[in-house]
């Protein structure tokens, strides 16, 4: 083998990006002067992130102006790049010496509109009518998976409260992702291991030697044997009860809501129960050769590790891609993986007069 064939060999795998502002393509304006590149995605109401961290010691950049639209596309040199969406520039600082300049921007459409407070009362509406309503508000286009688009909410006010927080409060009832991710309204089961359309996706695999940092937690804080939701009895306006959970309720976790349907008291039941059942065990891992496919919501397995950590069924609740001197690295928040409305939580189910 020649020296030439064993230095390519050897060749390490080069990060490659595509960065453009207001759709002007700077990838090779940036090359040079990138400092670093984060960006967070994130299952949970908060926008998914990025920082761009620039070296501007020799003044070559102009500071953007917040609102400018940054669109990003990461992976890996000779591969196709993955198209992570449009982000807004929200918070630029200038600093030195040397002179640096830090860019954050935030999910495209997470506007400051869907944080402003309003008061709108939803009555006998399904979740997708609700949903979808929001969505046009903001001229987004909503994507809501068929099994929550059809549930029927008898009542619910909105009281002061932004839209945004609205349906952060209506997915955690019905353990649900809510997210804007490059202007569509995502609304969809935790862990079910689908998109909003229904297609499957495909499981992860992941060995331990695909890395070099991981941290398994196991926590009993929130080991509830089962939860207990009040709703009121139409008719006769007695206070009643569910609990989805274990045989034994000796260690009940009580939610602090009363619903206006037994449906809807068991549905937030069923929620929490899994909430807490997922919670009970994490796991951070950092890949040291950066997946830019990777996003929440990805059902994911593990090998290499102890036991109990190879045999339990990942989520992926959070990912964050680095690009910098480190090279390219993917750090994921893992959580334990479960269909959130189980037969097993079905048959746990109890009414309680």
């Amino acid at each position: 083998m020649s020296e030439k064939t064993e230095a390519v060999l050897r060749k390490e795998p080069q990060a490659d990006y595509r960065i453009t502002l207001d759709g002007r393509d700077l990838s090779r304006l940036i090359a040079p002067n990138l400092i670093s590149l984060s960006l967070s995605e994130s299952r949970a109401e908060e926008a998914d992130t990025l920082d761009l961290v620039l070296d501007d010691s020799k003044n070559t950049f102009a500071i953007p102006k917040r609102g400018a639209a940054i669109k990003v596309a990461i992976g890996w040199v000779g591969e196709t790049l993955v198209d992570k969406g449009t982000f807004t520039v929200d918070e630029v600082e200038h600093s030195g010496a040397p002179d640096i300049i830090t860019i954050r921007a935030r999910s495209a459409s997470m506007t400051e509109a869907m944080h402003e407070r309003r008061e709108q009362s939803w009555h006998a509406q399904t979740i997708g009518a609700i949903v979808s309503a929001i969505a046009g508000r903001h001229s987004l286009k909503p994507a809501i998976a068929d099994a929550l688009a059809k549930i029927v909410i008898a009542h619910i006010d909105q009281t002061h409260e932004s839209d945004m927080s609205f349906l952060t409060r209506v997915a955690k009832r019905y353990d649900a992702v809510m997210n804007v991710k490059d202007l569509r309204l995502l609304f969809m089961p935790i862990g079910t291991g689908k998109t909003a359309s229904g297609k499957a996706l495909s499981v992860l695999n992941i060995v331990r030697k695909s890395g070099d940092q991981h941290r398994y937690h196991i926590s009993q804080r929130e080991s509830y044997a089962a939860v207990r939701a009040h709703y009121h009895s139409n008719g006769q306006g007695k206070r009643k009860s569910v609990i989805v959970g274990g045989e034994n309720n000796h260690n009940v976790k009580v939610l602090p809501e009363d619903y206006a349907t037994e449906a809807e008291a068991r549905a937030a039941a069923e929620a929490e129960f899994a909430r807490t059942q997922r919670s009970q065990a994490t796991l951070d891992y950092t890949l040291a050769l950066g997946q830019a496919e990777i996003f929440p919501e990805l059902p994911v397995t593990v090998s290499g590790f102890k036991a109990e950590i190879d045999d339990t069924p990942w989520l992926v609740k959070k990912a964050t891609h680095a690009i910098g001197e480190g090279g390219f690295t993917t750090a994921l928040e893992l959580e334990v993986r479960d269909d959130p409305v189980s037969e097993r939580h079905r048959s746990n189910f109890r009414k309680v007069g």
